[in-house]
C-alpha cells in the first residue's frame, strides 16, 4: 500500500486534465497548470505571424478561449474542426499551447472534445453521428 501510494503521489505532476473552453475558469485552472484544451477551431480566428506562431479561439460554443502556438501544426488543422491543445495558460489567461493535435479523417473527433460537446448540447455532425476515437 505504501508503494502504490508513494506512485501515486508521485505521478500526480505527471497528470494532464482535460478540459473545454466553458470549464477554464480561474478556480480550475491556475495559472500554469499543464492541461490539455479542446474544442473546436473558432472560423475567422486563425492568424498566422511571420515568426511562426499562430494564434486562434477554440470554441465549444459556449465560451471560448485564444490559443497561442508557435512550431508546426497538424496538416489537418483548420477552421470549424475539432483540437486538442496541450499546454498552460498565461496570467492575462491566454493559453500558450505546447502541442497541437488535429483531427485525421473526415469521421474523427478526440473523444474529450466530442464528449463535451454532446454534454452541452453543441454536438452537430455533418452527416450523423460521426465515429469517435479514444486517445
Amino acid at each position: 500500500a505504501l508503494a502504490v501510494g508513494l506512485s501515486l503521489w508521485a505521478m500526480k505532476d505527471n497528470v494532464t486534465f482535460f478540459f473545454s473552453p466553458s470549464e477554464v475558469t480561474v478556480e480550475k485552472v491556475p495559472t500554469g497548470q499543464m492541461i490539455r484544451l479542446g474544442g473546436l477551431v473558432e472560423t475567422g480566428s486563425v492568424v498566422k505571424s511571420d515568426d511562426g506562431s499562430v494564434r486562434f479561439s477554440v470554441t465549444d460554443n459556449a465560451a471560448s478561449a485564444i490559443v497561442h502556438f508557435k512550431g508546426d501544426l497538424p496538416d489537418l488543422f483548420r477552421e470549424g474542426q475539432g483540437i486538442v491543445a496541450q499546454g498552460r495558460f498565461n496570467p492575462d489567461r491566454t493559453f500558450e499551447a505546447t502541442q497541437v493535435l488535429a483531427k485525421h479523417d473526415e469521421t474523427y473527433m478526440p473523444r474529450e472534445v466530442s464528449d463535451r460537446l454532446k454534454e452541452k448540447g453543441e454536438w452537430r455532425p455533418e452527416a450523423g453521428d460521426a465515429a469517435v476515437t479514444g486517445n
